[in-house]
């Protein structure tokens, strides 16, 4: 077994902060068997409770208890392994979780430390997902149905030897078909992409294509088809004479006095009847 606790091949500036914590020195904390890290962290904690915050043989003492550590954030991040993320994200958001777990550790609780860490770590990854991960929101069981549907597309994938079928996934998870498909239009909206990412094989003679070179233009029209559909339960709520004095106006361009000759008043007062219709309308319209 590869030791990692120094003796005489210890380097002197490690020596000598090892020295002034009154712990013994680690050539290598990363390298710790787990089972060598318990017996060890129980050792550095009792010291770092009697160590003054901010000193040289204080930083020694924690720094040294988070890589020997280490292996607890990589057995909690397995736990993910299926979600389809970076694992260097995951176990770096696991990292978090461990140095909290180490400053909040009161060893006089007599808790074996890794019981009292796991928690922290996964929570951390957990919060990390719920918190950052997806683009968009989507209901709860959505998300949890998106990690089942990685973990079987994966499991089938290696004993197909192909990329499995809806039904396949169906049967695996033993849901129905639209539930699947449901689950993959949901992934869609779990990461997001920079209109300005570059798309690999699309260059052209123009330079390297992007993602925005291939979506729509706003289409301005598309607001008056908005107001249509706002304006049609307002035109409905007004009386039948005053539709017919903007269908004659606006429809059948007639002018002001062509209008009040067909009702029997006065031009003013068509122009007074289409302004207070046309405020009536407006306002309707933004609020």
């Amino acid at each position: 077994m590869r030791t990692a606790v120094i003796g005489s091949q210890t380097t002197p500036a490690v020596e000598r902060t090892a020295g002034s914590a009154g712990l013994p020195g680690v050539s290598d904390p990363r390298s710790v068997a787990p089972r060598d890290a318990r017996e060890l962290s129980r050792q550095f904690f009792r010291r770092l409770g009697e160590l003054e915050e901010g000193t040289h043989a204080y930083q020694y003492a924690r720094n040294t208890l988070i890589e020997m550590n280490m292996s607890l954030v990589r057995f909690a991040a397995g736990r993910f392994r299926g979600r389809g993320d970076d694992m260097e994200d995951i176990v770096q958001t696991g990292m978090i979780g461990l140095i909290k777990a180490i400053d909040r550790f009161e060893p006089d609780r007599e808790v074996e430390f890794t019981s009292f860490a796991l928690p922290y770590i996964v929570g951390e990854i957990k919060r990390f997902f719920r918190d950052t991960t997806w683009a968009v929101h989507v209901p709860r069981r959505l998300q949890e149905l998106r990690v089942e549907l990685a973990k079987a597309r994966d499991e089938l994938a290696g004993r197909l030897d192909r990329e499995p079928t809806v039904a396949e996934l169906a049967t695996l998870m033993n849901i129905a078909d639209h539930e699947v498909v449901e689950a993959q239009i949901a992934a869609n909206g779990y990461t997001s992409s920079s209109l300005d990412a570059a798309l690999t094989g699309d260059g052209s003679e123009h330079g390297e294509a992007v993602l925005a070179d291939f979506i729509g233009v706003e289409e301005h029209a598309m607001r008056l088809v908005e107001d249509f559909h706002t304006l049609a339960p307002l035109m409905a709520g007004l009386s039948e004479r005053d539709r017919r004095i903007l269908h004659l106006r606006f429809v059948e361009e007639a002018t002001q006095a062509e209008i009040g000759t067909q009702l029997g008043c006065s031009q003013m007062h068509v122009s007074r009847l289409i302004k207070r219709i046309i405020a009536h309308l407006r306002e309707g319209m933004l609020a």
